[in-house]
């Protein structure tokens, strides 16, 4: 009994091309917070956003390996870039291991009432992927929907740069062409753009509705650990350690700070 429970209590793994993941990571908690966690941000070659197929998938597979190496139990790709590159072959290489990957919450946004016009903003990997466009042809008779690629945005999250006059204008800039289109809502496509959504709605005004993945995310890697008899028994909050690729107290410290932010 001992050792199932040790099995148990052993920590969820959550990794990101950066610190956008930990928005998902606050879900997790939400849902499990009697769970371990292990974040691993991947800011040295942030962002995948913008590099090629073959980069994310090898960035991704050492990213679960090292988590993995450290005892994870179940993996969380808290990145619509890795999740559209590499979850697939990622479930090949690990059946029976609990893997969970997120996209764009595309389907609350479009059955939020008749034929919506929606916007999507994703990095702009994201939007050339299959997946992705085959989310999209799901949804084409239900929603108008606009994709639109933001090279640039999450880099403002990973400088911790979540409030300035510079975010707001950049994101004007970004989603000017958009702002006769009588938009009902925002899908944040990057686990990046829930910290800059405070500015993101100053943009785009209070009636329209914004959405992100992270929530259904962690509902998933529920149901995937308590399939696998893998749920911790636990009633203590669990912990909660970061790791980064670019391991200064200045990161760790940042990836702290947003852990508290709310958004």
């Amino acid at each position: 009994m001992k050792a199932i429970d040790e099995e148990k209590g052993r920590p969820i793994g959550v990794f990101d091309s950066g610190v956008g993941g930990i928005s998902v990571l606050q879900e997790l908690i939400k849902v499990m917070p009697n769970e371990n966690y292990i974040y691993l941000g991947d800011s040295k070659h942030a962002p995948y956003g913008t590099k090629s197929l073959e980069e994310v998938r090898n960035y991704s597979f050492d990213n679960a390996k090292h988590l993995l190496d450290e005892g994870a139990k179940g993996l969380v790709v808290a990145c619509n870039t890795a999740t559209s590159a590499a979850v697939r072959l990622m479930r090949g290489r690990y059946p029976k291991l609990p893997i969970v990957g997120i996209e764009p919450a595309l389907k609350p946004a479009a059955l939020q009432k008749e034929h919506p016009r929606v916007l999507v903003m994703a990095t702009p990997m994201t939007v050339e992927q299959e997946k992705f466009k085959q989310l999209m042809a799901r949804y084409k008779d239900r929603a108008t929907i606009y994709p639109l690629a933001c090279p640039g945005l999450m880099e403002f999250v990973e400088a911790g740069d979540l409030e300035s006059d510079e975010l707001y204008v950049f994101l004007q800039d970004l989603l000017a062409p958009y702002m006769d289109k009588q938009l009902d809502s925002v899908v944040l496509g990057c686990t990046h753009y829930p910290f800059a959504r405070k500015m993101i709605r100053r943009v785009v005004g209070d009636s329209v509705t914004i959405f992100d993945g992270g929530e259904g995310t962690a509902r998933e890697m529920r149901r995937r650990l308590a399939e696998a008899d893998l749920l911790n028994p636990g009633t203590e909050p669990g912990w909660v350690r970061f790791e980064n690729s670019v391991s200064t107290e200045e990161e760790l410290e940042l990836c702290r700070r947003l852990l508290k932010q709310e958004i």
